[in-house]
């Protein structure tokens, strides 16, 4: 609901502003051609940007990459292309604010510490209590770990470059078998 109440007087007040500004200038025309030049530029923006970004970011999630130094500076691009494809003069300011250096780094700071505490908050579900807590009944072992507790550790051990070998594992060799061909006999049919 307050999602809603936001987006309502976003739209009410950037209607004001419209109405101001095209009297302002003179013409309301001089506001929509602005409105359609600054789509165009938004969706360049965007285009030229997104390219390969949720895969990367899908990565991020999963702990499997870092902050990729491409993908934290282009996310701020693709959100100012964002808001300047949005029809509004305060969304294009707000996208003019966002192409600021100094502001992209202060977005990009804010966006790795989310990730960071979003991938945390992940570990710590994905282990259930694995540090001593009790599952109650939800698959844990007699002394209150997780069932994956042991898969865990493994996962964090390998993130860290832990030269940890476990001795349930048997190394081995692999070769191509190529089966024999059959071969179809052709037999006569008009015999």
């Amino acid at each position: 609901m307050k999602l809603f109440l936001i987006v309502l007087a976003g739209l009410i007040l950037e209607i004001f502003v419209w109405i101001g500004v095209g009297d302002l200038v003179g013409s309301m025309w001089y506001v929509f051609f602005w409105f359609v030049i600054a789509f165009f530029i938004g969706l360049n923006l965007i285009r030229k940007y997104a390219v390969g970004v949720m895969p990367q970011m899908q990565k991020m999630q999963m702990g499997q990459m870092n902050g990729d130094p491409t993908l934290t500076a282009n996310l701020p691009k693709i959100l100012a292309g964002f808001f300047l494809m949005i029809p509004g003069l305060i969304t294009d300011v707000l996208a003019v604010l966002i192409l600021i250096p100094v502001v992209q780094n202060l977005f990009k700071n804010a966006m790795m510490k989310a990730m960071a505490k979003r991938q945390q908050a992940m570990m710590e579900k994905m282990m259930g209590g694995m540090m001593g807590g009790n599952m109650n009944g939800m698959g844990g072992n007699a002394s209150g770990q997780s069932p994956f507790a042991d898969l865990m550790r493994q996962m964090q051990e390998m993130q860290q470059g832990s030269t940890h070998q476990d001795s349930n594992v048997i190394d081995g060799e692999a070769r191509e078998v190529k089966p024999e061909a059959k071969k179809i006999e052709m037999k006569d049919v008009n015999k």
